[in-house]
């Protein structure tokens, strides 16, 4: 028996690797399908099935490219509603996989269709049970994605959730290894654990949602306090179930090479410009009108909650970084790539073209101008979890994923200096970028975000305080 996790840290998304006798299984795999595909020649194995826990919206699933690839099954579980061309499996069916034995559990209640996969090993003993978005490290998966219309509601498939994880999971062993199909930061839960796995019994002992005495109980503790979900959850999973371009058609169209006037061109036409630097590299100069999202850390996920779908998207990378920034669009369902600008933004530098730019400015400097500009403006760009739990005296709270909408800036104006801040530095870059595009120009990036104004100054921190019932 041989399991392999490939985890990819940006989506926080586990996909894995199945083996028994030189026999494959792949469970939730990434759009982007080589890693699966040399694996198993690696170990010269041959893939036998493609396991799908459910829809994902969080990102759009290599199952359709991996089975052309292959010519194997995909297989979900029950409840399935789609045209493609799966295997819909039954609850409690087997597939038989080298020595190994696969049983699909149903289990509603993050989606109609949502299934576990319990692995027993070669002598019939259970020995790790994939649970998808059903379970997770610490959480559960949401309840609030798979509702149509009035018929179902959250706190429906809330009670699912729990009727699924007493009746299927609880009975296990406490040594069951329990493999989630997400880890920390993931927005498929409200708030996953530190680790990719676990054990039906360290689940029990620690996960609040486990815990609860009663459906009720359950239904409440994991539906308060649930945030909406990402605008391209909804586009994900339609695109899973409806169906895609071929991964190898988007990236050769993202890897067109674009000249200085082609790019312009699309730029007039309404492309958007997509800068995949490093922050601390966008703010010292820019094509104006370009918004960044840094590769170095949540691209995909933040490019998913702020671009458009329907515009095209051309591309300003590191020179080498073009193929990793189509990747990760194309991961979370953007297809319309038509290029790159071919040697970035140097290129465009050393043509002699307009270039922005936006101020950096320590935390300390912040602090010394708050008392004297009666125009200064924090604007902070975190969560409003993360805002009332400690920020600046005065500050406003704008969340990121916010900021697209015009509506939402009516309390900045012209006259106003902005410093803008988040917890590190790299959303406030994005957001600065934002403002730029929507006409908002006296702008400061405050670099280190809250964390390093805690640590380095000693300004006003103030805390929200919970209204009681």
């Amino acid at each position: 028996m041989f399991i392999k996790q490939l985890y990819t840290g940006c989506l926080s998304e586990a996909a894995y690797y199945i083996e028994s006798n030189n026999e494959a299984a792949i469970i939730d795999p990434l759009r982007d399908i080589d890693p699966y595909l040399e694996l198993a020649n690696k170990r010269k194995a041959k893939i036998k099935y493609i396991f799908e826990t459910h829809f994902h919206a969080d990102f759009v699933s290599g199952h359709l490219d991996l089975g052309k690839s292959t010519g194997v099954p995909v297989i979900y579980g029950p409840k399935t509603e789609t045209k493609l061309p799966v295997h819909i499996a039954n609850d409690g069916e087997r597939f038989q996989l080298g020595k190994l034995i696969i049983e699909v559990l149903h289990t509603p209640g993050h989606t109609l269709e949502s299934s576990c996969y319990l692995l027993k090993d070669q002598n019939g003993k259970d020995h790790c049970i994939f649970t998808g978005d059903t379970l997770f490290v610490g959480d559960v998966g949401r309840p609030d994605l798979a509702q149509k219309g009035n018929e179902i509601t959250m706190n429906d498939l809330a009670g699912m959730l729990y009727d699924s994880i007493h009746s299927k999971l609880f009975h296990l062993a406490d040594d069951v290894i329990v493999y989630p199909a997400h880890g920390p930061g993931s927005s498929c839960g409200k708030n996953l654990g530190p680790d990719t796995h676990s054990t039906i019994g360290d689940e029990k002992k620690t996960n609040y949602a486990l815990k609860a005495t009663s459906k009720e109980e359950f239904i409440r503790a994991v539906t308060e306090g649930i945030t909406a979900p990402p605008q391209y959850f909804s586009i994900n999973a339609k695109i899973n179930k409806e169906g895609y371009e071929s991964f190898d058609t988007v990236l050769k169209q993202g890897l067109n090479p674009l000249s200085i006037d082609e790019f312009t061109q699309l730029f007039k036409e309404g492309a958007i410009i997509l800068d995949s630097r490093l922050g601390e590299k966008f703010t010292q100069g820019f094509i104006p009108g370009a918004i960044n999202i840094g590769l170095d850390g949540r691209f995909a996920e933040w490019a998913g909650s702020l671009l458009p779908f329907n515009q095209n998207i051309i591309l300003i990378t590191e020179p080498g970084n073009e193929k990793e920034s189509i990747t990760r669009l194309a991961r979370v369902g953007f297809q319309k790539l038509p290029g790159y600008l071919q040697g970035g933004f140097e290129t465009w530098k050393n043509a002699g073209q307009e270039v922005d730019m936006i101020i950096d400015v320590e935390p300390d400097e912040l602090i010394m101008d708050i008392p004297f500009d009666k125009n200064l403006l924090v604007l902070d760009v975190r969560k409003p979890a993360e805002f009332a739990d400690g920020h600046l005296k005065n500050a406003i709270n704008i969340p990121l994923e916010t900021l697209t909408d015009p509506g939402n800036l009516s309390n900045i104006e012209e006259t106003h200096n902005v410093y803008i801040h988040c917890l590190g530095g790299y959303r406030s870059v994005i957001a600065a970028s934002l403002l730029k595009l929507q006409g908002i120009h006296n702008l400061r990036n405050v670099l280190g975000g809250w964390r390093k104004i805690k640590e380095e100054t000693k300004a006003e921190i103030v805390k929200e305080t919970p209204m009681l019932n």
